[in-house]
């Protein structure tokens, strides 16, 4: 934060992870500086009359990044307000979530709107605090009210806590000062952000485009094409051949466990779930692993090269299973595995459940469904390109080197988009405790 001043006096706010605060500046509890807290209420769903209306009813599944929430998944009708089964609150009030894993995060109502009762609605008195002054304070704040909250099984931030909150105040021009300094610069960080988003969604699509290439149309450009009589397939070269998924493995759509949560242990042989899963095919390490003992699943542990696929929830979502990477696994009932027989190689069988091919036919077959569930056998009787051998292996050690270059880049803009997010939340923290003076930064600007 060295581009910007600091204010020529400090004292002490006599609160440990404040530290120093200009000295004109004084601390307040919220229950002196607002109108009102309150948690919101979720109508009886045993009256239908009370939702799809056309006021906005937000859970905490509606925040996201933003600081203004106008559109809510879901609606309430205004018989929910007359009959007191939920309450009506007015733009520009602070909703905080109060409870479970998104405990402390907060937004603003950019319309009157309503909200159930994991989420507390803080009205501010706009003579003494400005509700977006005191929407950053709490976003700078976030983890030290989750760290206040009480645990049980979940977070829970209570109305009380948050009444004694403490509030560095300003005097209310400076407050709008802070407030104009930071909707510029976040604005502009937040557009950085977006920028480089859709910089990952364009290589996440080039990657699609380049295995879909390579597992349709081969590696030699020159080769000479057939139609392969499959709309979604196209011409493939003149040495290959359409089957059946099924007919390329030794193991075809095998179903996985289906062993409820209270026999998870600590130890013993993991247990991969769909949700385990990332886009790429690998397992992902913000997931936390869930474990059986070994003897309820002695039969089915997964072997290096095995293909799982989720047959519900993200469907089509698949991994490639590295015993080296992964260890001793199983798997679990949303899942299904294909296992190559000795003609076909697995890692090509894999990119191939990566193309666009296999998941225009999951498409295709979800037509006429009405569920986003999918059978093993619908798996096992897609259509598949299939290329010699070995040329299988050439297309997949093409792959593992692109698609690797590809995920490479991605991974970089990954870790400019947290340092910007982590220079985001700095300035504001920065700004609101006071220690980089932002008064004159718009005359400046």
């Amino acid at each position: 934060m060295s581009n910007f001043k600091r204010y020529d006096k400090y004292k002490d706010s006599g609160i440990e992870w404040i530290g120093k605060i200009p000295e004109g500046w004084k601390v307040e509890p919220l229950k002196r500086i607002v109108k009102l807290i309150q948690t919101g209420r979720t109508p009886t769903t045993k009256n239908e009359d009370y939702f799809n209306g056309e006021i906005q009813w937000f859970t905490p599944g509606d925040f996201l990044e933003d600081k203004v929430l106008r559109e809510s998944k879901r609606k309430i009708s205004s018989i929910a307000i007359i009959d007191n089964e939920a309450r009506l609150f007015p733009k520009k009030t602070i909703i905080v979530v109060g409870i479970g894993a998104t405990v402390g995060k907060v937004a603003i109502l950019g319309i009157d709107g309503s909200f159930n009762q994991q989420i507390t609605g803080i009205i501010a008195d706009e003579q003494k605090v400005n509700s977006d002054y005191l929407y950053y304070w709490l976003h700078a704040n976030q983890e030290v009210i989750k760290n206040i909250s009480n645990y049980t099984t979940l977070p829970i931030i209570n109305n009380e806590s948050l009444k004694n909150f403490e509030c560095l105040l300003m005097p209310l021009s400076e407050q709008r000062e802070i407030v104009n300094f930071l909707d510029q610069k976040t604005a502009e960080i937040d557009d950085l952000i977006a920028d480089k988003e859709k910089l990952i969604e364009l290589l996440q699509e080039k990657r699609q485009a380049v295995i879909t290439e390579a597992v349709t149309k081969g590696l030699n450009l020159n080769v000479k094409m057939k139609d392969s009589g499959i709309e979604w397939i196209g011409d493939i070269p003149e040495g290959w051949k359409v089957t059946k998924l099924k007919y390329a493995c030794i193991e075809s759509a095998i179903y996985g466990l289906n062993e409820p949560s209270e026999s998870y242990t600590e130890d013993g042989i993991r247990l991969i779930r769909a949700t385990d899963i990332n886009k790429l095919g690998n397992l992902d390490s913000k997931m936390q692993g869930v474990f059986i003992p070994i003897e309820k699943e002695r039969k089915n542990i997964l072997k290096t090269g095995d293909i799982l696929v989720s047959r519900s929830g993200s469907l089509g979502i698949s991994l490639y299973f590295d015993e080296d990477k992964y260890g001793k696994c199983t798997y679990a009932s949303y899942l299904v595995k294909f296992r190559a027989n000795k003609y076909n190689y697995s890692r090509y069988l894999f990119y191939f459940t990566k193309s666009e091919s296999f998941y225009s036919q999951i498409k295709i077959a979800l037509v006429t469904s009405t569920i986003s569930n999918f059978n093993g056998q619908k798996y096992a009787n897609m259509r598949l390109p299939l290329p010699p051998l070995d040329e299988q292996i050439s297309i997949a050690n093409f792959l593992d080197q692109k698609t690797a270059e590809i995920d490479s880049l991605v991974s970089e803009i990954q870790e400019q988009i947290q340092k910007l997010k982590e220079y985001r939340q700095a300035l504001i923290f920065e700004a609101v405790t006071g220690k980089i003076d932002v008064r004159d930064y718009a005359a400046v600007s």
